[in-house]
């Protein structure tokens, strides 16, 4: 049942992630994201095979204390948008927002429900919130946090911030996540700092599974 609520919590997470993604991107001025229909909290128009499935779903199977993937990336036209590279960064922080959102949401429900069979459930929605949110948050591309380092960035430190992390963002993450010392990786530590923080202030210790 653990392994349910795991799959179930990740794609409510991953729906809400890119769901606002798209939405924002409607409201900025492009259409292109709503049009192919993902302004939506079907997790089934943001799937992708191995991101979404199969690479997941490795991860909870074996156990691994850290789930990662990734759903469609939402597409946009930055000719629509008023402001290309403010907007983008927008475009992107909405992602996270939306899943820290949802986890104070929850947190709400968990907060008020002392007791219950979902709790674990509930519980696993705001921690996989939490860990989405912080993790597209590290300022590296092809993560969300890129995009709103180079759209927070004076236009020449941007461009360049924007080259270095096209041509290394993807090697610095792959060492975040891989690379491990005394069997802690970068990542891990960061991440596990971070999330213990919020969960620490969203749900009160007598409903930690």
């Amino acid at each position: 049942m653990l392994t349910l609520y795991k799959i179930i919590a990740f794609l409510i997470a991953l729906s809400v992630h890119e769901a606002a993604h798209a939405w924002t991107a409607n409201r900025l001025g492009d259409p292109t994201a709503k049009l192919e229909g993902r302004v939506s909290l079907n997790p089934l128009k943001h799937l992708d095979l191995y991101g979404t499935i199969i690479v997941p779903l490795f991860l909870i199977f074996i156990g691994s204390p850290f789930v990662f993937g990734w759903a469609k990336p939402v597409m946009f036209d930055p000719f629509n948008l008023k402001n290309p590279r403010k907007d983008t960064a927008l475009i992107s922080l909405s992602g996270p927002l939306a899943n820290f959102l949802t986890a104070i949401t929850f947190s709400l429900v968990i907060n008020s429900i002392p007791t219950g069979p979902l709790l674990p459930l509930i519980y696993l929605i705001i921690l996989i919130n939490i860990v989405l949110g912080v993790f597209n948050l590290i300022p590296i591309h092809p993560l969300d946090g890129g995009k709103i380092l180079v759209g927070i960035l004076p236009e020449k430190e941007a461009e360049e911030a924007d080259r270095f992390l096209n041509r290394y963002g993807l090697i610095i993450l792959f060492a975040l996540i891989f690379f491990s010392f005394r069997g802690v990786t970068p990542l891990s530590a960061f991440l596990g700092t971070a999330v213990n923080f919020f969960v620490k202030i969203l749900i009160p210790q007598g409903n930690l599974i």
